[in-house]
């Protein structure tokens, strides 16, 4: 037991009868903490979804950047390994015309030697060909500033206006990239 100086104990607790009901703001500060709390709730909800919409969409923006990246990396590989070859190709194309020069100059005679040149450049052609080269069509074709390269224009009636009358080199093409135009004569009507 507890010593309490003569005082008796229960004056220290409260008599139940002549207790105060408990007032309604005390209910009021409870509900109003707990409405505070529900509240502090529903914000921090509404922070935390619109926190994860923006990562979400975070996501999928860096994915969508990364995809894109990806294509365009492999459209580059793909274009080096399609364009690896234009100088290699270029230097070549020199020897090709002195094939062509070659068998342009001695049509009259059919010897052996001949028949070996010819042979040579037929391979020199395919080999080319499997490579994606192709010759720019130029004789009798319209005059295109794309493919073709006006050496001399030509006044005459017996073509159309600018019709390819005679190709003095002979142009390229690497699939669809231009390797080197064809060099032209072009017509050109005096009427």
């Amino acid at each position: 037991m507890a010593r309490t100086n003569g005082k008796s104990e229960a004056t220290g607790a409260l008599d139940p009868e002549h207790e105060l009901p408990a007032s309604d703001d005390t209910a009021e500060s409870v509900g109003a903490t707990a409405g505070a709390s529900a509240g502090a709730r529903e914000s921090e909800l509404d922070r935390l979804k619109a926190e994860r919409d923006a990562l979400l969409d975070r996501l999928a923006r860096l994915q969508a950047e990364f995809e894109n990246a990806r294509k365009r990396a492999a459209r580059e590989q793909q274009e080096f390994r399609d364009y690896a070859l234009i100088d290699a190709v270029k230097s070549l194309l020199p020897i090709l015309d002195s094939f062509e020069r070659a068998l342009q100059t001695s049509r009259e005679g059919r010897s052996e030697i001949r028949s070996g040149v010819e042979l040579i450049y037929k391979q020199l052609q395919d080999a080319l060909g499997k490579l994606g080269v192709r010759p720019i069509p130029a004789k009798g074709e319209q005059f295109d500033p794309h493919v073709h390269q006006a050496i001399e224009l030509i006044d005459t009636n017996q073509a159309p206006d600018h019709q390819v009358l005679e190709e003095l080199q002979r142009g390229y093409l690497l699939k669809d990239r231009l390797l080197r135009p064809a060099m032209v004569k072009v017509a050109r009507n005096t009427n």
